[in-house]
């Protein structure tokens, strides 16, 4: 059975209600030629006169008065519900799915996205702790993290921290047994704690730049990880020399408990980014999220 237009039946109500062609027309935003046509094309498909028109006025029939009582609350209903509908565009509500990192959500989306979930109850945030590079529209994630030269170019990037910088740390236990390395390839002679890289499989290269110069060493030792915390644990306990973000190593610099080597050997680089599709459409909840992360200027 074929689909009615209520488009017809919408314009009916209009008129009925407005008396008049040419209110009605201005309220739907159409033509009055093109209301009346429509008017008339419901009149024919049901064989029946809804309007008795005049030069002066427009008034119901009988039938005219029957059909608008029992349909036109229902497009009131509609409008209401839109209206309801409108309402939740001003109070966001949904969940929020992001993929990061481990450290990052502990250092900067949690402290930033906690007085987003105190104020709206009817928001949720789901993290993916991932190292790997998730494709995000595929794995339907409203956002990824992740640090700034490392996005693709099709994605929109917001800075949500400032710039980061590199650090080569070793234990002071580790020091009284191995002198410091005072260039990156002194660390051909030195016990590092190596990275698995999620994404391509190969062994993590530490690079360095000083003066313009960019020196790229192939570390080696006895331990390979794929996640950071086990590196960390393993530095602290002498096995050997980390290079991880210093914001990670932050606070066992300053306890003591790992010490810098080759400072001036690590520059600055764009840090942490919320990405997400150029072409979607953000939510209201999402867009809450994104203005609360976002670096301020």
């Amino acid at each position: 059975m074929a689909r009615r237009n209520l488009n017809d039946l919408l314009a009916f109500v209009t008129v009925a209600r407005e008396g008049s062609f040419t209110k009605a027309a201005a309220y739907l935003g159409v033509t009055q030629s093109a209301l009346s046509q429509a008017i008339r094309s419901l009149e024919e498909r049901i064989e029946i006169r809804l309007l008795t028109r005049t030069t002066r006025s427009v008034a119901p029939t009988a039938a005219g008065e029957r059909l608008l009582s029992s349909i036109g609350h229902r497009f009131d209903e509609i409008e209401a519900e839109l209206d309801a509908l409108s309402d939740l565009r001003e109070k966001p509500s949904g969940t929020v799915r992001i993929t990061s990192g481990e450290h990052v959500i502990h250092s900067t989306l949690l402290p930033k996205l906690m007085p987003v979930l105190a104020e709206c109850p009817d928001i949720k945030i789901e993290f993916d702790c991932s190292l790997g590079f998730r494709d995000i529209v595929a794995d339907r994630f409203d956002a990824g993290v992740r640090l700034g030269s490392t996005i693709d170019k099709d994605m929109i990037a917001v800075p949500i921290g400032p710039p980061l910088r590199m650090a080569v740390a070793g234990s002071p236990d580790y020091f009284r047994r191995h002198p410091a390395p005072k260039t990156p390839n002194d660390l051909m002679e030195h016990q590092c704690i190596n990275q698995r890289m999620p994404t391509s499989g190969g062994l993590y290269v530490w690079d360095f730049e000083r003066r313009g110069k960019k020196v790229n060493v192939r570390v080696d030792g006895p331990l390979i990880f794929n996640t950071v915390p086990p590196q960390l644990d393993a530095a602290l306990a002498g096995m050997g020399l980390i290079l991880l973000p210093e914001d990670e190593l932050s606070g066992h610099f300053e306890s003591g408990r790992l010490v810098r080597v080759l400072e001036d050997w690590c520059q600055p680089f764009a840090g942490y980014h919320l990405y997400y599709p150029s072409r979607r459409q953000p939510s209201p909840a999402f867009s809450l999220v994104l203005a609360a992360l976002q670096l301020r200027r």
